[in-house]
């Protein structure tokens, strides 16, 4: 099987190399940077398939280092680990193109499992998932956050939060996902504010769909929400 490249930006030498290890063992090949600057310089002289970084380094956090990757146009997933948890922290982490995050500590088990869902190699249950989801009239691929209206091929490019919320609706399929589990996973908490902001996205997601009305995003009361195409 074709080794997966990763560039890890980790300011802790230990922590780096226990990651380091855990990862090739796995069959990853891993390259290590100790901060933002040259996270950045490695992201561009290489090619990986992912980036796992720290939050909180010197010289350039990682936020920032994604920000700049992200003005380039690159599409490549990015996992965060982190120790500050609250809900503003994980929403700044998407806001600066962050696709997932892993609070420390943490186990490599579920590390390797978060970076292969967002890879597209496994969905949250173990099972394979698509490179693309046909819904309806439109096309959407996760790793690139493009939903293509099939009929005159125009294509837009969501936010990080809607494309993650609309990637767990499709990889549901006529399932309905647990408002509570989204909400945990993309904000953090599931407070008043969480829960409005989440309802924001989904009447956003519900207008970028709206070309064909055969498609519906279902409010299944007190239970969550599931696609309907």
């Amino acid at each position: 099987m074709e080794r997966i490249s990763v560039l890890l930006v980790e300011d802790e030498p230990t922590l780096a190399m226990i990651i380091k290890d855990a990862l090739e063992a796995e069959n990853f090949t891993v390259s290590i940077a100790s901060d933002g600057v040259s996270g950045l310089e490695m992201f561009l002289r290489s090619d990986p398939d992912i980036i796992v970084s720290d939050v909180m380094m010197p010289k350039m956090s990682g936020l920032e280092m994604v920000q700049k990757i992200r003005q380039t146009g690159a599409f490549i997933p990015v996992l965060f680990l982190t120790a500050r948890t609250s809900a503003d922290d994980v929403v700044e982490g998407f806001e600066a193109g962050g696709n997932d995050y892993l609070k420390k500590p943490f186990g490599m088990k579920e590390l390797v499992v978060r970076m292969m869902a967002l890879l597209g190699r496994i969905g949250v249950q173990g099972k394979a998932i698509p490179a693309e989801y046909t819904v309806g009239k439109y096309m959407f691929t996760p790793a690139r956050r493009l939903l293509t209206y099939l009929p005159d091929g125009e294509s837009e490019e969501l936010p990080n939060r809607e494309s993650e919320i609309l990637k767990r609706l499709c990889a549901n399929g006529n399932q309905t996902v647990p408002a509570k589990e989204i909400l945990l996973d993309l904000w953090g908490d599931d407070d008043f504010f969480s829960t409005r902001s989440f309802q924001v996205l989904i009447s956003r997601l519900r207008h970028r769909l709206s070309k064909d009305p055969g498609i519906s995003i279902m409010n299944i009361r007190g239970e969550g929400y599931r696609l309907i195409c």
